[in-house]
């Protein structure tokens, strides 16, 4: 297990980066249980930032903690992926029905901003992480505009088992379609502002079970390559 180092001041953010890096790294696998004491010494700081870092990466779903049990490096099945992503589908085909007619100026400016972004290429880890923040941020816009609260606290929930899908496939992503995502969001966007509920919900649609295909694609290809070097 390697982690990178930290400066002289430690603090909760670099333990966090530093483990959350370990994490995309494939330093530690799905599943894989965490020894605080363990991180505790390679880092050179006390178990209480490491704590905290650990309760951050539990709230965003890349660490599970269980009680009695132990602290655990998350890990999805193909199952969790598909299911997740059918109720991704369902709440946001839902929201759009509302989000047509609903939309603030302020909320299409930011779409397209957002769409403007996401059209940018993917070459590395740190412009993958923006663009799925950026993503996140363009289908979330969609499920507020719906003015429905319960079903937005819904799909935030949802989050954290994307996260962690998105984070154990990231080498998967040098195989997606980026000119058939970039034309999915123009599609979604355009659909948004011609206030066309129908094109909407059917782009919304084309564009998750698309991705959901692309994650569970990638978690094979990553399950595969493991198993071939075991």
């Amino acid at each position: 297990m390697d982690l990178a180092k930290l400066s002289r001041r430690p603090a909760t953010d670099e333990v966090y980066e530093s483990l959350r890096q370990a994490i995309v790294a494939h330093g530690f696998q799905p599943g894989e249980r965490l020894h605080i004491p363990e991180i505790s010494a390679k880092l050179g700081v006390s178990a209480t930032p490491v704590r905290q870092a650990i309760q951050k990466l539990a709230g965003e779903g890349l660490i599970e903690i269980h009680p009695r049990s132990g602290t655990y490096v998350a890990s999805l099945t193909i199952q969790d992926i598909e299911d997740t992503f059918d109720i991704r589908c369902a709440l946001e085909c839902l929201a759009a029905e509302k989000a047509v007619q609903r939309i603030s100026v302020e909320e299409m400016e930011r779409m397209r901003e957002l769409r403007d972004a996401l059209r940018r290429e993917v070459l590395d880890d740190e412009s993958r992480q923006r663009h799925e923040r950026d993503n996140s941020e363009f289908h979330a816009i969609i499920v507020r505009a719906s003015g429905n609260r319960r079903l937005q606290e819904i799909h935030d929930s949802l989050k954290a088992n994307i996260q962690i899908a998105r984070v154990h496939v990231a080498e998967g992503y040098r195989d997606v379609p980026w000119d058939q995502e970039r034309a999915e969001h123009e599609d979604i966007f355009a659909a948004l502002e011609g206030r066309d509920g129908k094109r909407l919900e059917a782009a919304l649609r084309a564009h998750i079970q698309r991705a959901k295909r692309s994650l569970i694609g990638g978690l094979m290809n990553v399950s595969s390559s493991a198993h071939g070097a075991a």
